[in-house]
């Protein structure tokens, strides 16, 4: 058991750094899903890339891990609106990321659920 959670914090940790990285290699695609009603889309996926980066390299530290897992549960939460507008609208993006592709309108509906199990993920590392 011990082994498995070490395994997920430090996958856990590399998901955000590489989510993170995406936001500075595709940025026109993260501004992209802004809802419109945000005010700066370039400055709000630079900071949330860079809040993925640091919370996903603090999460892989133990001493830090427990702040770096409520970090991460407050950055889901702050990025919901993104994928409420996404789903609401069907957004057909413009250039996605080749990992991507081009998400179905069912796909964007389940999206949302998953965030709340992203967000127990990390819980568990509140603790």
């Amino acid at each position: 058991m011990l082994w498995t959670g070490a395994v997920l914090v430090y996958l856990m940790g590399l998901v955000y750094v590489g989510a993170g990285i995406s936001h500075f290699t595709s940025p026109g695609f993260f501004r992209q899903i802004v809802p419109p009603m945000f005010p700066s889309p370039a400055a709000l996926v630079a900071i949330s890339g860079v809040a993925e980066i640091g919370l996903g390299v603090l999460v892989m530290l133990p001493a830090a891990r427990r702040m770096a897992a409520w970090g991460i549960i407050a950055l889901l939460v702050a990025v919901f609106p993104a994928n409420v507008y996404m789903a609401i609208t069907n957004l057909q993006l413009v250039d996605p990321p080749a990992w991507m592709g081009q998400p179905s309108q069912l796909g964007l509906w389940l999206r949302l659920p998953v965030q709340f199990l992203l967000m127990y993920w990390a819980w568990r590392y509140t603790r």
